[in-house]
């Protein structure tokens, strides 16, 4: 058993490896640790569970006011070519929407395109 592995999502050392996928008997998560951009971290999910990445196409699941604006954001609306960025404010998806402008969008109020 490697001794550095814990489980990502409840950080336990108790994991075993079952094929390819390494496995927690305390919490059953399972997950692979080469795969790209999945671990609990950084993982970034729409409304949908979803999985985002950068240049994914999503839509606006709901009205959204434009802080510091009387503009919104209308429900359907469709943003193209997302960025995925960092945020301590809960926005974590970086875009243009077309008539606003740039600006940044929590991912729970999208879904996948």
């Amino acid at each position: 058993m490697d001794s550095e592995l814990k489980c990502p999502k409840c950080g336990s050392e108790h994991v075993y490896q079952d094929g390819s996928l390494w496995m927690c008997p305390e919490c059953a998560h399972e997950w692979d640790p080469q795969a790209a951009g999945e671990t609990a971290d950084d993982a970034v999910k729409d409304a949908n569970g979803n999985l985002l990445a950068d240049g994914d196409s999503v839509t606006v699941i709901k009205d959204l006011k434009v802080k510091g604006s009387s503009l919104v954001v209308k429900g359907g609306t469709k943003v193209k070519n997302i960025r995925l960025v960092d945020a301590t404010d809960g926005h974590n998806i970086a875009c243009k929407i077309d008539g606003i402008g740039a600006m940044n969008l929590k991912s729970e109020f999208v879904k996948k395109a």
